[in-house]
């Protein structure tokens, strides 16, 4: 694991594999980069360069208690800013859930620092209800109930990481944290914009790889189906389940694989830019109809 600074906090990632194409991972709500760790390695394997990040807040970044220091928009700056620290002009970014939107702001922000997009369960429209009830629970319990919490955490970090399951391990990280600051992200996303409208993200030209699965109020299907329809160069593959990426992950990964391998071909100019040439072109052969003998 490595760090770098940006705007006076300390972030963390991890780099698997080299190689001229880079693709970085981003992790869900309060999940540290360990989740993506299994992926981070198959994709090594098959030729990628991998890094895995903390966005501030998470994992091994720090943890500042201030809910402005927390946002969407935030997290894209940061990823953008790991970008700048590993000396890349562009990379492909995967994000799952929170990682997901961010990677959607990040699309919105600089379209240029990005050779594709790998979308894994977005949390857009239809999702406003599910997460209501999911995290507003959490954040009651993780701001007025801290004291408690922290003794669920100590005792959470009690229990060796070598003596649980590598899944059971992820969520017990998730617990083990400080709860003040879990509290403030979650405060500084309920307050802040959680994607772009769907007036941009129809506008947003960068491949896509949408991933989503049934029967989750937090991660509806109808959101990646939505957005794979909405984005002009998304295409929609159907997981299991929440579980099937990291269960069952040679499917799935075989997919995210292979997608990638496509963002590192000659690029095509924007739809838009082409269409504008081609308005240009006939233009331009209508002058030459049009001059006289």
């Amino acid at each position: 694991m490595a760090f770098f600074r940006h705007d006076g906090h300390r972030l963390a990632y991890t780099v698997y594999g080299e190689g001229p194409r880079t693709t970085v991972l981003l992790p869900g709500l309060l999940l540290s980069q360990r989740m993506h760790v299994p992926l981070a390695r198959e994709l090594a394997e098959r030729g990628n360069r991998v890094v895995t990040f903390d966005f501030l807040g998470h994992g091994r970044s720090d943890r500042p208690r201030d809910m402005r220091a927390y946002g969407m928009e935030i997290f894209a700056e940061q990823t953008v800013a790991l970008l700048d620290h590993l000396e890349l002009d562009d990379a492909a970014v995967l994000g799952t859930s929170l990682g997901a939107n961010v990677a959607l702001n990040i699309a919105e922000q600089a379209p240029e620092r990005l050779r594709g997009l790998v979308i894994e369960m977005p949390v857009l429209d239809n999702a406003l209800l599910g997460c209501a009830i999911a995290f507003t629970p959490l954040m009651v319990t993780l701001t007025f109930g801290e004291p408690v919490m922290k003794l669920v955490g100590a005792l959470a970090r009690a229990v060796p990481s070598d003596s649980v399951p590598f899944w059971g391990d992820i969520l017990l990280d998730w617990v083990r944290q400080d709860p003040g600051p879990s509290a403030a992200v979650i405060q500084g996303l309920f307050f802040g914009r959680t994607a772009p409208p769907a007036s941009v993200r129809r506008t947003l030209e960068t491949p896509t790889l949408v991933i989503g699965h049934p029967r989750d109020p937090v991660h509806p299907f109808s959101d990646a189906d939505a957005l794979a329809r909405e984005m002009p160069n998304a295409r929609l593959i159907d997981a299991n389940s929440i579980i099937e990426l990291r269960l069952w992950p040679e499917r799935l990964t075989g997919e995210i694989s292979s997608f990638l391998a496509s963002c590192w071909k000659p690029r095509k100019a924007p739809a838009t830019r082409r269409r504008k040439t081609a308005a240009a072109n006939r233009s331009r052969s209508t002058r030459r109809t049009a001059r006289p003998a």
